[in-house]
């Protein structure tokens, strides 16, 4: 996904549709925005469908996809690539030959070569690194107007040669003499062969995300009927927010060869009945984490253009799964605000127990206490203004993108409901996190 920030005094084309596309009227609450500083507006955002891993899109590189998004946000919004000074996108597992993809997507998009571009990587927030660092140069007075964004490819992963085969190949290459070759040669074993399989697990510790997320459910006690009763909540949403047309950030994208793809193909609401059939993905045989109330892989692009919301950004690092819960108060108290000034909350579910579990702490004092030196609980998000219109387990998690989908979500909802402040946050691995609010742009 792709994002355009911008501040409210920059020229832009006001006679455009997009002028105005975020001008709502608020609640009559305090405004973030400060006199003399530069006030981060978020335009519009638009992405590709999220897809299921191995269907339209195998056949793509990264790259397609973002040049598509990043045409897709030109066409709708009509601003000019000529008052674009920098596009940054974020991805995780990089195509080897694009490894700097918002540059090829920028240039396939049409985009001036003097326009610079780059790439960030940070786990699942990386799209949310990538707004902020849009942030940072527009707030800074570096730039005037940004595209920023994510993009990921699940359908065609990078596998490499094992790293013996790796070693044996650069040392035949390095060989003067048929005699060096050989001997080379005679060190081949079969087991060479055997290929290096990218892994969605912590490096430090060899621990998948799904590992971390049985623990997780395990030590707040959450249920496997818990959880499968909310992915079924995310999955129910999701279908009636697209059967009502609120997913307006996707595009359709037109597959080469192939037909026109014009809504997500990840949604699909099922029962407790036929979730409950499904086997433990991870820690078997009592695990309660399953593919049911899991986010699964997908790919995908979207981007978003700034000058309709006012973005206050707070990135803070924490540890993984459980980052949520302590991010939300920092960015809170940040901008002085509290959980009963939000209006509609975005958070990433990487899994029904993850995000439950972070609701049991974020209404726990003792947690609040004897884990985050807090004298009371963060409080609980009411469920009524949380992932309103689904969320990553139904929708979709392309890792590169997932960021800016919760921000666009959170905008658009700001929009519709005429609400003033979201707020949006992430875990990654690595033990990091994010916290972002964004305060609807008033008429």
């Amino acid at each position: 996904m792709t994002t355009i920030l911008t501040y409210p005094f920059k020229k832009l084309p006001t006679t455009s549709k997009w002028a105005l596309r975020f001008a709502v009227q608020t609640k009559t609450k305090k405004t973030l925005a400060k006199p003399n500083i530069r006030n981060v507006v978020l335009v519009d955002g638009v992405r590709t469908p999220f897809l299921l891993s191995g269907t339209s899109y195998k056949d793509l590189m990264p790259h397609d996809l973002a040049r598509a998004a990043l045409t897709g946000l030109l066409h709708r919004t009509s601003v000019p690539k000529e008052v674009v000074d920098y596009i940054i996108f974020g991805t995780v597992i990089q195509e080897v030959k694009t490894s700097n993809v918002a540059r090829e997507a920028a240039l396939g998009a049409g985009f001036s070569d003097k326009t610079p571009a780059h790439t960030v990587t940070m786990a699942c927030i990386s799209a949310n690194q990538a707004m902020t660092t849009g942030v940072g140069l527009i707030a800074s007075g570096h730039c005037d107007v940004i595209v920023a964004g994510g993009v990921e490819l699940m359908s065609d992963i990078p596998i490499r040669h094992s790293r013996k085969m790796r070693k044996l190949m650069l040392d035949l290459n390095k060989a003067k003499s048929m005699g060096q070759r050989l001997s080379l040669i005679s060190k081949f074993r079969l087991n060479f062969l055997a290929p290096e399989l990218p892994a969605v697990a912590e490096f430090s510790t060899s621990e998948t995300m799904g590992h971390s997320a049985d623990r997780l459910a395990a030590a707040f006690a959450v249920s496997r009927l818990e959880q499968d009763e909310y992915a079924l909540r995310s999955h129910s949403l999701a279908k009636k927010a697209q059967d009502e047309g609120l997913l307006s950030d996707v595009v359709p994208f037109r597959v080469p060869g192939k037909d026109t793809v014009t809504k997500d193909n990840g949604i699909r609401p099922s029962s407790l009945e036929q979730m409950a059939k499904l086997k433990p993905a991870f820690i078997k045989p009592y695990g309660t984490v399953t593919a049911a109330n899991s986010s699964f892989l997908v790919t995908v692009n979207e981007k978003a253009l700034a000058s309709g919301l006012k973005i206050k950004v707070l990135r803070y690092y924490l540890f993984f799964l459980f980052r949520p819960t302590y991010a939300t108060p920092k960015v809170l108290e940040k901008a002085g605000l509290t959980m009963n000034d939000i209006d509609a909350f975005e958070f990433h579910e990487a899994f029904s127990g993850q995000i439950l579990a972070n609701f049991k702490a974020m209404d726990s004092d003792w947690f609040a206490e004897n884990y985050m030196g807090r004298k009371t609980k963060v409080g609980l998000p009411p469920l009524e203004k949380f992932n309103n219109w689904g969320g990553s387990l139904s929708l979709g998690h392309p890792f590169g993108a997932t960021g800016c989908r919760l921000v666009m979500a959170a905008a658009n909802r700001l929009r519709k409901e005429g609400g003033q402040y979201g707020l949006v946050a992430a875990c990654a691995a690595g033990g990091q996190g994010h916290a972002m609010i964004v305060e609807a742009y008033p008429k």
